[in-house]
Parts: structure tokens; C-alpha cells; sequence
């Protein structure tokens, strides 16, 4: 399958070009919203710039999107429309509205798709998700992801959506992915605001259970803490630590977008799953806004 890459920062350099790459597809070119990044990010993938992205779409079967939400989500819903298969970001939208016009998009047109939550593509997360479901009964977890982002080092540091929205939308989708794979279906989400952009959730599962989570991204470097556990009949369980790169999670990422649109069928991780946490996190986010 010929992708096309849209993007020229970190994200896209780094991990969606490499990962493209590293799959069993083709990538056949990038675009930006910035004709001289463009150009810089196609010389280091060894690519060609395309100059807009109709041109792109015109030249690829899928496009992988590495870009903010709110620039993704109209690019995508054009991609959709063309027919094209969709390597969508997380959240896949900041506005419900928008998120649900997108995936009509792709349901009309049969565009398959995969939203890349990072870990969910990841062998040790898939095999601690496995062992949950087979130890019997959970109750509920506990999540701590407070994150130092203005932290020299950080290649986020100077990300303005990531300023302007904080950690609920940023790894708020992370965490309602991996949740509602552990513990089920979520019925609803309560949250809390912290200082700053810290958001403290209670989340209620179909099933009964019930987790807790804090989330900040602009903490004070010395909290910076990132651990999720479940408990339960057999125990407490902790997600693994990441081994896996983000590079070898997008090109898995690539490769089962390739076979679900080879079989006509809908990931488990596509474009449902991510209308539904933008629902959560908008009802999230209301509730924020409103105390």
C-alpha cells in the first residue's frame, strides 16, 4: 500500500515517517502546511515534497497524519471522501462534531482506519492486556501520568496545542484506550481540575469497575511519575514499561491498517474507538471548563 506522510515535526520525522518505512508498505512522499519544513523533512526521509495535499492524496493509498488534532481532522475528513485509508493521530478531533463527521466520512466511502495510541500497537502492552483477560475479575485502577514537558530535553516543549490543551486531550486518549481494553467499556468520566493543566478523573466502566487517574503534562520536573495499575481478585497488576519504539508501534500500526483494508473490515482501533474517547474527553473537558 502506497502512504503518503502529512507532517514535518518531530513526530512526523521521528516516528510516523521511520515507522511507515519500517512496515511493509511504501511511503511515497510528505506534505506541510510550511514549504520550506516540507521540503527539509522529505531530504531526511529520502522522499519527495509534495506541494499540496490534493497532490498528495492524488499519489497515495493512505495518508498517515502527524499534525495536530484540529489540523488532522479536516485534512482527514478530505482523505476520507477520496476514498483513502486513514493513519489517524490521537485524539482524532478536539470538536465531537467534527470527530463524528470524519468517521461518516470514512463509512461512506469504505476508508478503513487506525487511530495510533501508542502503546495499544506495543507486544508487551498487548500480552499484559491478554494476561487481564484471562486472570478473572478487575475492579479497578489507579493511573499517575504527571509529565515535565517544559523540560529542556522534551521534543514537546514548544508544542502550542499541547500548551493550550493540556494533558486531557494530549494523554487523556492514551489513557481511555488502554483503560477500556483492561476494564471494559467506560459508562462515564468525572473530572477535577488540578493547578495548572493537571485534570484528576474518575472513570466508571460498564462492568462496575472504577478508575482513577491523575493526569498533568506541565508538572514540576521532580513529581514527573508514569505508572498504571489494576486491581482485583487475582491482585494487583502493573502495565509493563515500554520496550518497544514508537517507530516499531506505528509500523505495526501501518501494516494491520494495511490488512484491514486488504479485508474490507474495521480495526478495533480505528475510527469508532476514537470518536468514542473524544466524546469522553469532551465531556471531560466540559466539566473542567465549567468549575
Amino acid at each position: 500500500m502506497r502512504f503518503g506522510l502529512v507532517g514535518t515535526g518531530y513526530w512526523a520525522r521521528e516516528t510516523h515517517g521511520p515507522g511507515i518505512r519500517a512496515s511493509s508498505h511504501e511511503l511515497v512522499g510528505v506534505w506541510g502546511r510550511d514549504g520550506a519544513k516540507t521540503a527539509a523533512a522529505a531530504k531526511s526521509l529520502g522522499v519527495p515534497a509534495f506541494p499540496s495535499h490534493a497532490a498528495l492524496l492524488d499519489a497515495v493509498d493512505a495518508v498517515s497524519y502527524a499534525v495536530p488534532p484540529d489540523v488532522q481532522a479536516p485534512l482527514a475528513i478530505e482523505a476520507a471522501r477520496a476514498g483513502k485509508h486513514l493513519l489517524l493521530d490521537k485524539p482524532v478531533a478536539l470538536d465531537l462534531d467534527v470527530a463524528r463527521e470524519l468517521r461518516d466520512a470514512a463509512r461512506s466511502t469504505g476508508s478503513r482506519s487506525v487511530v495510533f495510541f501508542t502503546a495499544r500497537y506495543t507486544p508487551e502492552t498487548r500480552s499484559w492486556l491478554g494476561e487481564l483477560a484471562a486472570s478473572g475479575s478487575w475492579r479497578g485502577s489507579w493511573t499517575e501520568w504527571v509529565v515535565a514537558n517544559q523540560r529542556p530535553e522534551s521534543p514537546y516543549k514548544d508544542s502550542p496545542w499541547r500548551q493550550r490543551e493540556g494533558a486531557l486531550w494530549d494523554i487523556g486518549p492514551h489513557l481511555l484506550a488502554t483503560l477500556i481494553a483492561a476494564l471494559g467499556s467506560v459508562d462515564s468520566v468525572v473530572a477535577v481540575p488540578g493547578v495548572g493543566d493537571a485534570v484528576h478523573l474518575t472513570i466508571t466502566h460498564e462492568s462496575g469497575a472504577v478508575s482513577t487517574a491523575t493526569l498533568a503534562l506541565w508538572a514540576p520536573p521532580a513529581a514527573y511519575t508514569w505508572g498504571m495499575r489494576v486491581w482485583g481478585e487475582a491482585g494487583v497488576s502493573a502495565a509493563p514499561a515500554a520496550v518497544t519504539t514508537a517507530q516499531q508501534a506505528l509500523a505495526t500500526a501501518a501494516d494491520e491498517l494495511g490488512a484491514a483494508a486488504a479485508a474490507g473490515t474495521e480495526h478495533p482501533l480505528g475510527l469508532e474507538l476514537g470518536v468514542r474517547i473524544v466524546e469522553l474527553l469532551a465531556d471531560a473537558a466540559g466539566q473542567r471548563g465549567s468549575s
